[in-house]
């Protein structure tokens, strides 16, 4: 529970006023020293007129790409936590949990929406927080079903099951449609039939250029 200390509105610049009705986007200052305390889609509720229930609608986006991050300098594993935190703020698709590595020692893994997500974080961290980062290689969740009839997730190879206790392993895949020169259909499913793609269409849209459908494996 948080006194708040000041309501107002952006018109464009902060305008505080005595109350925020139903409709108005505005904001809050409640003295909240916690970033966790305040997370994208929370509802605000009174403390003593409390609602039943969350608002609905919000629901939270699912990273589909995990990468470790490691400060250079150990001595700046707290910074990358805090900047980690404060961008968590306005990005609620980051995703971050402690993790540590023999060889490259205290940091993150970080779940992302995809490779572009990723490099966003990655130079944000570096331009705004002035961290040195060492990035592992990216990869996905995988969903190891067990011989013992457990399922469970995981987005670090390192740590999947030993194979002795693995009946199958599911991977996510991604549908991709390519438009391209009728010249390079060749050399673009080539490309992705070293990928493991699966092929599924080709049609061509114009004399000139067509379309081509594949299934591909979100890790390639």
């Amino acid at each position: 529970d948080y006194f708040a200390d000041e309501v107002g509105v952006l018109s464009p610049n902060q305008l505080q006023v005595d109350k925020l009705c139903a409709g108005e986007v505005g904001y809050l200052s409640a003295s909240i020293r916690t970033v966790a305390d305040a997370r994208v889609g929370d509802t605000i509720t009174h403390y003593s007129r409390r609602a039943e229930e969350s608002l609905p609608g919000y629901k939270e986006a699912t990273p589909m790409v995990f990468c470790g991050l490691f400060p250079v300098d150990a001595d700046q594993f707290p910074d990358l936590r805090d900047a980690l935190e404060k961008l968590q703020l306005n990005d609620a698709a980051l995703k971050f949990e402690p993790e540590t590595s023999s060889a490259m020692g205290f940091g993150f893994r970080c779940g992302f929406l995809g490779l572009l997500h990723l490099e966003i974080v990655q130079e944000r961290l570096e331009r705004e927080y002035d961290l040195s980062l060492i990035t592992t290689a990216p990869s996905v969740v995988y969903r190891v079903h067990c011989v013992n009839g457990d399922t469970i997730e995981c987005s670090n190879p390192s740590l999947l099951p030993e194979p002795g206790s693995r009946r199958s392993i599911e991977e996510p895949y991604v549908k991709i449609e390519m438009l391209t020169p009728k010249d390079y259909i060749g050399t673009l499913m080539e490309l992705a039939q070293d990928r493991r793609g699966e092929f599924k269409e080709l049609k061509f849209i114009t004399e000139s250029r067509s379309s081509i459908i594949y299934q591909l494996p979100l890790a390639e």
